[in-house]
């Protein structure tokens, strides 16, 4: 199998690497487990206590890989959710490293950790409402309790930036 999620650690903090940038990093079957593998590796081991989940190549993350929803379905693990994480109750921080694009499931993604820090690059959206969807994996519950209430919304497009 392709390794497509890398792991690092420094000290006692363990990086989850989402490595498919010619696909920006959208998650299949195989991204969704490997995830899920390196969180439970994460969650077991004593001498990790932060663990950080970030995207190659300046996209954190495009979301489900519609290209393979055809045939894998959603990449869902056991009762875990979405990569291993968006149904799942860790005991220890989770934080998302964004940089560049989280769209859809890959912000979903990012709503499920515990802590989010992005760089100027970072754009978030939920183009499933778009198209009459709603974010499945908690992204439509969590967005609204994560955002202040004061902050201005501004519609923003590729084109803008």
């Amino acid at each position: 199998m392709t390794r497509v999620v890398t792991t690092s650690v420094q000290d006692r903090v363990c990086v989850m690497t989402i490595d498919r940038a010619e696909a920006r990093n959208a998650v299949n079957r195989a991204v969704s487990q490997q995830l899920a593998d390196a969180l439970r590796r994460f969650a077991d081991d004593d001498a990790l206590s932060v663990g950080v989940i970030t995207g190659a190549g300046g996209t954190f993350s495009a979301g489900m890989d519609l290209k393979a929803f055809p045939t894998e379905g959603i990449p869902l693990v056991d009762s875990q959710g979405f990569c291993g994480l968006t149904r799942a109750q860790l005991e220890k921080p989770v934080i998302a490293a964004v940089e560049g694009w989280a769209l859809g499931g890959g912000l979903e993604l990012a709503l499920a950790c515990d802590l989010i820090v992005c760089g100027r690059s970072a754009t978030f959206a939920l183009p499933e409402v778009t198209r009459g969807l709603i974010p499945a994996e908690g992204g439509a519950l969590r967005l609204p309790q994560r955002l202040p209430y004061q902050l201005p919304w501004r519609r923003c497009s590729p084109a803008s930036h």
